[in-house]
């Protein structure tokens, strides 16, 4: 059963003014493309289909705002493959990232990494950009159950070495269900957190 039921597409924008009032509590989901993120979104939501999955790397090219409850929203950014595209799609990539950093609702970050694949340079910079903000920053390492027992902890120690006390971390699988409940129970803390 979901714990978000009547969750739904608010809006997909694409442009700054086309984002909800800044109040509330807002959870950012961000990762390279095909890292699992769409995935991610129906596992801990618990609500197939919420999110559109894909095959095809840059699906989602605006910034999804999901309200899971009243006051709560999920916003699912592109994949990091998007910013490959045109100099004009960057350029408003980086502006909306930039509005969305300084918004007041946004209380934290779930960087969805590839377990096989581990922490890329891509990953790093938006590490950097989601400390700058000061707020807490989670990694989902996904796709787990595609390594071995061994290699996930593995990634999941070197991972968390590389992350030191900037971020924690965790193995992550939305087909498996590795991991669901522990990433939902802080899903749910910070969309309950009050501001600072």
């Amino acid at each position: 059963m979901s714990l978000y039921p009547h969750a739904r597409l608010l809006v997909s924008a694409a442009a700054a003014s086309q984002f909800p009032a800044d109040e509330g509590a807002e959870v950012a989901m961000a990762g390279r493309s095909n890292a699992g993120k769409s995935s991610a979104i129906n596992a801990l939501t618990g609500r197939r289909g919420l999110a559109r999955t894909s095959k095809q790397p840059g699906r989602t090219r605006l910034l999804n705002f999901f309200e899971l409850a009243p006051r709560a929203r999920l916003v699912d950014l592109p994949g990091y493959g998007f910013a490959a595209g045109a100099r004009e799609e960057r350029d408003l990539w980086s502006e909306l990232m930039d509005v969305l950093r300084r918004r007041h609702s946004l209380r934290a970050v779930l960087l969805v990494v590839d377990a096989r694949r581990g922490l890329l340079p891509a990953d790093e910079q938006l590490l950097d950009w989601a400390t700058a903000g000061e707020r807490a920053l989670h990694v989902l390492l996904s796709k787990a159950d595609q390594l071995s027992g061994s290699a996930a902890r593995d990634c999941l120690r070197q991972t968390q070495q590389r992350l030191g006390e900037t971020a924690s971390a965790q193995l992550f699988s939305a087909h498996a269900g590795t991991g669901v409940e522990e990433a939902r129970a802080r899903l749910q803390h910070w969309l309950k957190e009050k501001p600072r």
